[in-house]
């Protein structure tokens, strides 16, 4: 069975890219349209990785990363920070907690390793 990878993005073509790009990389891929989605998906059925948008309306990618990491069940959970704001949210991200970070536009091969490597630490071969 494939990781799954949890996509958390309000913009519908960011949304669909992103799980192009990972399900054409054997990946199960699971998308949220928003925070709270998110959240709720996450707690009915926690996935290997799951990517966050860090700008969304209502509840933002900060705050889906602070109730995620609050809740037992999903702690565990690595989260890369995913924004077209790399200069200002890189370092905050990092700082955060969040596992890694990946930002928009998204370069494939980048975004295909640091998914890998993540999703490697929670599913040792």
């Amino acid at each position: 069975m494939p990781p799954t990878i949890l996509i958390a993005e309000d913009y519908d073509d960011n949304r669909e890219l992103l799980r192009l790009l990972l399900a054409g990389a054997n990946y199960d891929v699971r998308e949220a349209r928003n925070g709270r989605e998110c959240l709720e998906l996450a707690r009915e059925n926690p996935p290997d990785l799951i990517m966050v948008d860090l700008s969304m309306p209502g509840l933002d990618g900060w705050e889906v990363f602070r109730e995620l990491k609050a809740n037992s069940s999903t702690a565990h959970i690595p989260c890369v920070a995913v924004t077209a704001h790399t200069d200002q949210d890189r370092v905050r991200a990092l700082q955060t907690g969040f596992n890694d970070f990946v930002g928009k536009p998204f370069r494939t091969e980048e975004l295909l390793l640091t998914v890998a490597r993540l999703v490697s630490k929670t599913n040792p071969a």
